[in-house]
């Protein structure tokens, strides 16, 4: 078995595209020529572009567009060479603009473009050892000003009660929870992160989200998501906020308007990954837990392709093994130490990581 495919089993967030749906055009005069397209492409490719004419009509001019923005425009049936080492990973929508004999109608077809890179399986090992509050479902965990953040969904406990979603300041070492507040019990907290001292929480199905305070919680405003979706995993890098939704999306968001700036998909080799869940910035790179499986993907945020793999799995049976004892979830890096700390929904430890290749 290659190594790649040993890495997709790590990750197992696997959707394999659906290539068997039709690229033909949209109407019946002009088609974009399709019959010579891959199932997929990867970056250092590119993809002729040819309007079929079968009724030969006198062609103007041709538009092209993909993913609805231009680039390029062709006189009559000339060619085009459509280069993708530029585009964001996924389908490519690719529509031409024909303009014929005074009118002007549109072809359609889309193409696959999926990752170059083989991801790397990632060495790890354990700094420290600390507590962790086992009725905390851990959804968000991030650490600003030496204090580690914590963001708790209502799932329920070890002791078979529900529990209360939650935003916590602990402290890290001894697992105590010294400063929390609660949400109401129709709403269940999802990622957290800290931007310019105010913490960003998400909700998982109510479509909106909360601003508190850093030092105080107070909360500061209710916003509502820029599209429907579900909240999962949060992370920013000084600047955007990037939220990952349970697909292979994560979304690119301005802090202060909260509305959508960009997004990439997420694929591992020529493999799309979904249920990408908390999420964490190290070092220009954003790292992601992947849901139910115990590994954590390193992901270019320019393109969404996961570059590396660090497998957590064997840290599941360090944890005692409670009733309600869940997957790994939760990612907070220390820049003064360089190290990760990582737990998991209802686990009674919390583990500080070094990672290494």
């Amino acid at each position: 078995m290659k190594n790649h495919n040993f890495l997709f089993v790590i990750l197992l967030g696997i959707t394999l595209s659906n290539c068997g749906e039709p690229k033909k055009g949209e109407n019946s005069i002009f088609t974009i020529d399709s019959s010579a397209f891959k199932e997929q492409y990867q970056p250092q490719e590119s993809v002729d572009l040819t309007i079929l004419n079968p009724n030969n009509k006198v062609i103007d001019s041709i538009i092209y567009y993909v993913n609805d923005k231009k680039i390029a425009s062709k006189k009559g049936l000339e060619k085009l060479k459509f280069e993708l080492k530029d585009q964001k990973l996924g389908y490519q929508n690719l529509k031409a603009l024909v303009y014929f004999e005074g009118e002007n109608t549109e072809a359609t077809a889309r193409v696959e473009l999926v990752s170059n890179i083989q991801p790397k399986l990632l060495k790890y090992k354990i700094v420290n050892t600390y507590p962790h509050d086992y009725e905390a479902y851990t959804q968000g965990l991030e650490f600003h000003r030496d204090t580690l953040y914590e963001g708790t969904g209502n799932g329920s406990g070890p002791t078979g009660k529900r529990g209360v979603s939650s935003l916590r300041k602990v402290d890290y070492k001894t697992g105590k929870v010294f400063k929390k507040v609660e949400l109401a019990d129709q709403f269940f907290g999802e990622g957290v992160t800290i931007l310019n001292n105010k913490v960003y929480q998400l909700t998982w199905k109510n479509n909106e989200g909360y601003i508190y305070n850093a030092d105080t919680f107070k909360k500061e405003k209710t916003f509502p998501y820029f599209k429907n979706i579900e909240g999962w995993g949060l992370a920013n890098d000084g600047t955007h906020l990037y939220l990952s939704d349970g697909t292979e999306k994560i979304w690119k968001l301005d802090p202060t308007t909260l509305k959508e700036v960009d997004y990439i998909n997420v694929y591992s080799y020529e493999t799309k990954i979904k249920a990408v869940n908390e999420l964490e910035w190290i070092e220009g790179k954003l790292y992601g837990n992947i849901y139910q499986k115990d590994a954590i993907a390193i992901i270019n945020p320019k393109n969404g392709a996961v570059e590396a793999i660090i497998n957590l799995v064997d840290l599941k049976s360090k944890v005692t093994q409670l009733p309600d004892t869940d997957v790994l979830n939760g990612i907070a890096y220390n820049p003064k130490t360089k190290t990760i700390f990582v737990t998991g929904k209802n686990w009674d430890k919390m583990f500080e990581i070094s990672v290494s290749e």
